[in-house]
């Protein structure tokens, strides 16, 4: 077998790779020394074929698998020599396209290697994070917010309007061409005005009613409406209003805390200091690390395989398409060229992503297996009633496993160097890191 080197050429690679018909003839004959002893044929003793025999019958098919095994341990054995590591699938094709048993086997090798990616020195890192502590005003706030959700309604004075926000009482039948239709008709119902429960301009219909009014209201189904036969009509609903409630916060003390699973108002705030400090960490977090990520990207430089800058430029130009063009579903559309503006922005994204993986290599991170169990039970939880299917799913498919597992390992590392940067804390406002945030979404 021949290897010789046809492109070296920053991190592309190219080699011709001949194997002699000589060499193929040797590999099919083991093949067919290995499978003698166990072939049985009419007229033969099991293991009594003779070799001429068996080539003739099997020696094709054989000759096929001997040229797919030789070209592929003539690959293994180039990057196990070489030390080269292609950054996605190598190129691989017959040059004699009219080979024939008896011609040697011709094979074009191309790829683009992994850089050799430096060392870091992490200690010369220096970050500062900010620390945010959940102070009584954020959860005074947090404590509103929860009462209001839990607000009741209380019957407002006799003969007073209903407003938007109120709830109001009703009995309703709704009607199409004068007949009431399945489906159309409740009794006692609480609808609050301006919630948009009900058929855009019904609720508006109901502004000013007071209890004890009978009202006829006139609407228009949506025309994707689910039910066919309602979709685009006109029908009117005849509404009786039983009672107009004004909307009530609930009473911030014990018996709220209860309602949300605490034992008293002071347990209640003492969750909620706890999440808001969680959300106050995660939220630094983001920032620490894209500050992390900007030195590494500033600090450290190799070169980067051009089809992986190519194929992250294509990506990144044609979801950005999509976000501006969110009215197209599929794919047919023009070809969207990337930018310079794209392809800096995946230069950045390749380089990372490549250090990342090379430092947590060397530093032998692993994502675990209850951490992997953890990531698909998350997103398992946006499929309810199919969580089951998901967990099958993830387990048949590779690539949504890589998906994954990918920002596990890029947080681990993360985690990795910043244990071993030099870190210092900042207490900072509310304010302060939000301004920080919102300043990342705007990068």
């Amino acid at each position: 077998m021949q290897v010789t080197e046809t492109l070296n050429e920053g991190l592309k690679r190219g080699y011709e790779i001949v194997v002699t018909a000589d060499e193929l003839d040797q590999k099919v004959h083991e093949k067919l020394v290995e499978a003698q002893p166990e072939v049985e044929m009419k007229g033969f003793r099991k293991g009594k074929v003779p070799l001429a025999l068996l080539k003739k019958q099997f020696g094709e098919r054989l000759l096929g698998e001997a040229m797919q095994e030789t070209v592929d341990q003539a690959m293994s054995d180039h990057f196990e020599q070489t030390g080269d590591r292609p950054a996605a699938q190598p190129d691989v094709k017959m040059k004699n396209e009219d080979w024939k048993a008896g011609d040697d086997v011709h094979v074009e090798l191309n790829y683009e290697a992994l850089p050799d990616v430096p060392e870091v020195d992490f200690s010369a890192i220096s970050l500062e994070r900010m620390a945010v502590k959940a102070d009584e005003a954020a959860v005074d706030e947090a404590l509103q917010n929860l009462a209001e959700n839990a607000q009741d309604f209380e019957d407002r004075e006799e003969g007073a309007a209903a407003e938007d926000g109120d709830q109001v009482v009703i009995d309703f039948t709704g009607k199409l061409d004068g007949e009431a239709f399945e489906g159309g008709a409740a009794e006692d119902y609480p609808l609050t005005l301006g919630a948009g429960a009900f058929i855009p301009g019904f609720e508006e219909q109901l502004v000013g009613v007071k209890a004890g009014d009978e009202t006829e209201v006139k609407v228009t189904f949506p025309e994707d409406y689910g039910a066919e036969h309602l979709a685009g009509k006109e029908v009117t609903f005849d509404v009786t209003v039983k009672a107009v409630k004004a909307p009530k916060a609930a009473e911030i003390d014990d018996e709220l805390a209860k309602k949300f699973g605490a034992e008293d108002l002071e347990s209640l705030k003492g969750q909620i200091r706890e999440r808001l400090e969680a959300e106050y960490n995660g939220a630094a977090r983001q920032v620490v690390k894209r500050k992390l990520l900007d030195q590494l990207d500033e600090q450290v430089d190799f070169p980067l395989p051009p089809g992986l800058v190519d194929s992250e430029a294509k990506q990144i130009a044609h979801q950005l398409w999509h976000e501006e063009n969110p009215d197209v579903q599929g794919h047919d559309h023009p070809e969207i060229e990337p930018t310079d503006e794209h392809r800096k922005l995946a230069e950045r994204r390749v380089k990372l992503g490549l250090l990342l993986a090379e430092l947590g290599q060397r530093a032998e991170v692993e994502v675990t297996d209850s951490e992997m169990t953890q990531a698909v039970m998350q997103q398992a939880r946006q499929y309810p009633g199919q969580e089951r299917q998901f967990f099958e799913f993830v387990q048949q498919n590779p690539q949504m496993q890589q998906q994954l597992r990918a920002p596990i390992f890029e947080d681990k590392v993360v985690d990795y160097i910043l244990e071993r940067a030099e870190v210092t804390e900042k207490e900072v406002s509310k304010d302060e890191l939000q301004e920080a945030v919102e300043a990342l979404e705007e990068e």
